[in-house]
């Protein structure tokens, strides 16, 4: 046997034993870790499996509520909303069935629950915006321009996504309490913008032909309800 084949056989022996010598010592903590690191996978796999699973299970009741009260049946589309427990179709929900509640006549039911998710701090902006703007609809026949431009307020800015929507509500209301110069500077801002929808520019043209002869008219003095 060469020198060399001797070394290489010593120094064999000797890296094994200090392997042998490491594993004793850390063997152990090395089992313990590689056991961690599995179970932390596994839980990780397992908790995104939860969640898709919730998912799947929340989006199908919302389906069903939507469902509901497309079939006209609120009492039904109601308790099934308040059910789902997934946050983002929670939210979906909720918003879904303040418009089951005002399309069965419940206004100030329907209106209660948006303002409530107006108002819910984990709710975000978008969703905020809409619920304002759906509750001032509803409220068009009842409140004053004025009082639907403060609820309203920031959403008719030129940026806003809901701009054209709160000139429609404002000139209804204008329209309504006989403010009709009001009425035909919101209808005719909702003309002039080429971004807006075409049935929200139709609706506004229609609301300028309307006033138009009554331009000059005094407001009519109205009671609020």
């Amino acid at each position: 046997m060469s020198d060399e084949s001797l070394f290489r056989e010593v120094d064999e022996e000797v890296r094994q034993d200090q392997f042998k010598k490491l594993w004793a010592r850390y063997g152990n903590l090395f089992v313990a870790l590689c056991l961690a690191v599995v179970a932390v996978v596994a839980g990780i796999k397992g908790w995104q499996y939860w969640q898709t699973r919730q998912a799947e299970q929340a989006a199908e009741a919302y389906g069903k509520v939507l469902a509901e009260i497309e079939a006209g049946r609120t009492a039904e589309a109601v308790p099934l909303a308040e059910s789902i427990g997934h946050q983002g179709y929670a939210l979906l929900a909720r918003m879904a069935e303040a418009a089951a509640l005002g399309k069965a006549g419940k206004t100030a039911e329907a209106i209660k629950m948006y303002d409530a998710i107006a108002a819910d701090r984990a709710v975000g902006s978008a969703m905020k915006d809409a619920a304002r703007v759906r509750a001032a609809y509803l409220l068009v026949d009842t409140l004053s321009p004025s009082e639907l431009a403060a609820r309203l307020s920031g959403l008719d800015a030129d940026n806003s996504a809901w701009r054209n929507a709160v000139h429609e509500i404002l000139a209804i209301s204008a329209y309504r309490t006989g403010d009709y110069a009001l009425a035909d500077r919101h209808a005719n801002e909702i003309v002039a913008d080429i971004t807006a929808a075409p049935s929200l520019r139709q609706r506004a043209q229609m609301i300028v032909q309307l006033v138009t002869p009554l331009l000059g008219s005094k407001p009519v003095q109205q009671t609020q309800q």
